[in-house]
This record gives structure tokens, C-alpha cells and sequence, in this order.
């Protein structure tokens, strides 16, 4: 049965596997941005930090508060002097009332500033998730490729042991037929044992690697699309490693996240610097209180005001001049931050191009070497039969070659995530970036 990629992509994240086709690197993807916990957790903090900016423009904004009141009054006077007004006894009544207030801030320099700060804790929360979404598509393409390398291991393992195996019988045949010593035996059964504790480590690694895989996407995979052995090898595009870390010194979300914070950090000097000023206030109110008895009987009140309220700090302790050396300390703290940011940024850059520069050097002399790894292999095995090559040889030859094919399997993953990764230190990894990446899977 035929699966659509969408398909796959709703039973990944259903938790079910399809059993007869393989998954690819961009469905792996797609089930890691629904089931992954960390990205996840990353969406919502994105959407906690969007209500910031209701939080601060609120503070430029009316509050109207309501407040109600009812009392039981029981109330005895005594005059010591008789009066024909005031009447001596007990008064038994009650007084109930509600009152609206309504405050227009018109000067708190502290609640612009913290307005300002508002739009930066959003820029915040933006540029975090900006991260995330990167970093979801750089461990969906790590945790793939490690277990495509863990299988590619086991795969090479038990076909080394395969052919240990073999040298092992021939060795064995030919100390008993007396064309050999003993020692060749020897070395091959140490080979044997010695590849039968790799097989063993290799399979807990892959399990190792599948398990990581399922955390990523809340499923079980039982294949994977693999590498396919004519896949290109692409140069960085400019061939300038300066463009790129000028682009990612514009670009990267780590250096976004960090002036957002500097950004922060100012306005937070400047709202503590607005404690020492005064404040004007829109003040309005109307209230209505009612009194079923009383000394003057029963009453009905209503007030209406409205005015301009000014307060003056004075004095507070040293409180507002201690959050202001905080704040310009924390400043500080937050421009460093900015700077080993840019640093941090500037040094992933060029690790990434280096890593696809070299990663394709790299390819292509492992490549070389495994050609000249099957010859020497193929010479030692001639070599051994005519009597001018031992099994030792044969035994060197063939982990040669398997070390060979191991280390440039490796290779290929490790220039793929390298490409991932340079568009990532720019800002500019999407999924099309890992599309293509998965073009050279099958």
C-alpha cells in the first residue's frame, strides 16, 4: 500500500507506523514539529510572551475600578444636656452605597518605559522561537542521521564478522592440511571475538539512537529512507566565508534575542530613572450612598468629581537610586552578553563553512580511499593465495576497507548537517534547506 507524505506524516503523529514504506527526513520533521515536547514548550512560551505588549499598553490606559458597601449600624447616644435637636437614645439603621473611579494616567515616565519594554519582551519571545523552529529542523536531521550511521554500523559490522569468519574457517583448514601455523588462527579468532563485542556494542547504540528518534517524535520508525550514493556535493554559495558571517551578524536569531535584550536593559534604566519623577493623574469618580436613619434621619447622597491628581516622590530610602545603579549594571551585563553573542555567532559561522568545505574534501578522499581499500583487498587475498601475503594481511585489508566505508559514511551525514547549519548561523534555515537535504535520500 502507497502512502501519501501527508499521510505518513498524520499516522507519525498519531503514533502509528506504516508498515510498508519507508519515512524520510522532511516527514520526520513534519512529526517533530507537532509531537516534539521541546518545541512544544517553545510555542507556548512564544504565545505567553505576545500577551506582554497587552500588559504594557495597559499602563497607558484608564483603570476603572467598582467598589460596593453595605454596613448594620447600631448606634447609642447619650447628651448630657437636653436638647430639642439632638435626642439621647438608640438608632438602629443601615447605610449601604457603590462608587465608580476611573484613573488616566497623563505623566508616569515609568509606564511608558515599561510600555517599551512590553514591545522588546514580545521581540523577545519572537526571536526565541525563531530558535526553536530552527533548532527543531537541525535535531530532526542530526537524530535521523545518527540512526542512519548507527544502522550503516551494524550493517558494516555483521558483514565484517561475516568475513572474519571466513578467514577464520580458512585459517583453521589450512593448519590442519599444514600450510599454516597456528598463529594465523589465532589472529583470526582474536579478530572474531574482538568484532563479535563491536557487534554487540554497535546494536545497543542503534537501539540507543531509534529511542532518541521516538522521543523526537512521539512514534516508532522501523526504516528510514537512506543516503543514496550519488547524492552532490555542493560548495557554499558565495564561496566567501566573510558574506556569511556578515549575514549572520545581521541575521542570527541568537543576535536578535541578545540586542532585544540590551534594548530591554536601557529601558529598564530609564524606567527606574522615571521613579525620582512626578506623576499626573486623570482622577473621576462618582459615588451614591444611602442611609435608612441616622441623627438627621434618612439620607440619600450622591458626588460627582473629577480633577488632576500630582504626586512627588521624596523620599523612599534609597529605593528608587538603588534600582537605578541595578539597572545600569544590568546594562552592562547585557551589552557583554550582546558582544559574546556576536563573537559566539561570528565562530559558528565559520566552523559551519568549514565544516561543508572540508566536509567535501573530505567525501571525496574517503571516497578515493575506499576504491584503493577493495583493490588492497582484493591484492591481499591474490597475495595470500599464491603464498606472498598472510592472513594477517587479509585481516588488515578487510578492516581497512570497512573502516574506510564507516568513516565515509560518516562524513557524508556530518557535510549534510554542516550545509543545515551554516543556513542556520544566518537565519535563514527553512524547510526548504532540509527538502533538499532530503532529495539525496531513497
Amino acid at each position: 500500500m502507497k502512502y501519501s507524505k501527508v499521510t505518513l506524516s498524520v499516522l507519525l503523529a498519531l503514533g502509528m507506523q506504516s508498515p510498508a514504506q519507508a519515512v524520510d527526513l522532511v516527514e520526520i520533521y513534519h512529526a517533530a514539529q507537532s509531537q516534539d515536547a521541546v518545541f512544544a514548550s517553545a510555542r507556548a512560551v512564544q504565545q505567553a510572551g505576545e500577551e506582554k505588549l497587552t500588559q504594557g499598553r495597559s499602563l497607558l490606559l484608564p483603570s476603572v475600578t467598582f467598589n460596593a458597601n453595605t454596613t448594620s449600624n447600631d448606634v447609642t447616644t447619650n447628651y448630657g444636656t437636653a436638647s430639642p435637636i439632638f435626642v439621647s437614645g438608640n438608632m438602629r439603621y443601615n447605610t449601604h452605597g457603590y462608587g465608580v473611579i476611573l484613573v488616566q494616567p497623563l505623566f508616569r515616565e515609568q509606564n511608558w518605559a515599561a510600555y517599551n519594554q512590553s514591545e522588546l519582551q514580545v521581540a523577545i519571545s519572537e526571536a526565541q522561537f525563531k530558535l526553536a523552529e530552527q533548532d527543531v529542523i537541525l535535531r530532526s536531521a542530526q537524530t535521523y542521521f545518527d540512526v542512519l550511521i548507527a544502522q550503516d554500523t551494524v550493517q558494516l559490522t555483521a558483514a565484517q564478522k561475516t568475513a572474519i569468519a571466513e578467514q577464520l574457517d580458512q585459517a583453521k583448514r589450512n593448519f590442519e592440511v599444514g600450510s599454516a601455523t597456528v598463529t594465523d588462527t589465532y589472529e583470526a579468532q582474536a579478530r572474531y571475538d574482538l568484532i563479535v563485542a563491536q557487534e554487540l556494542a554497535a546494536g545497543s547504540n542503534l537501539e540507543i539512537k531509534r529511542r532518541t528518534l521516538q522521543k523526537l517524535i512521539n512514534a516508532d520508525v522501523n526504516e528510514l529512507n537512506a543516503l543514496s550514493g550519488a547524492f552532490k556535493l555542493e560548495a557554499p554559495d558565495p564561496a566567501d566565508i566573510q558574506k556569511w558571517v556578515a549575514d549572520s551578524q545581521h541575521g542570527n536569531f541568537q543576535i536578535v534575542q541578545a540586542e532585544a535584550a540590551y534594548q530591554l536593559a536601557e529601558q529598564e534604566v530609564a524606567r527606574s530613572r522615571g521613579g525620582n519623577l512626578p506623576t499626573v493623574d486623570l482622577v473621576a469618580s462618582y459615588g451614591s450612598s444611602i442611609a435608612t436613619g441616622g441623627v438627621f434621619g434618612a439620607t440619600d447622597t450622591r458626588s460627582t468629581a473629577i480633577g488632576v491628581q500630582l504626586n512627588i516622590p521624596l523620599f523612599q530610602g534609597g529605593a528608587i537610586q538603588s534600582r537605578w545603579r541595578e539597572a545600569e549594571s544590568n546594562r552592562e551585563r547585557a551589552r557583554q552578553d550582546l558582544e559574546n553573542t556576536r563573537r559566539n555567532t561570528e565562530l559558528q559561522t565559520r566552523q559551519a563553512y568549514l565544516g561543508v568545505v572540508s566536509g567535501i574534501a573530505q567525501v571525496q578522499a574517503l571516497q578515493q580511499a575506499l576504491k584503493s581499500s577493495e583493490s588492497l583487498l582484493d591484492a591481499s587475498r591474490l597475495g595470500q593465495e599464491v603464498g606472498v601475503r598472510t592472513n594477517l594481511d587479509v585481516l588488515n585489508a578487510q578492516q581497512q576497507l570497512f573502516s574506510t566505508k564507516r568513516d565515509l559514511y560518516q562524513a557524508q551525514y556530518g557535510y549534510l548537517v554542516s550545509q543545515l547549519r551554516l543556513k542556520a548561523a544566518t537565519g535563514n534555515l527553512a524547510e526548504a534547506d532540509l527538502a533538499r537535504v532530503n532529495q539525496s535520500l531513497h
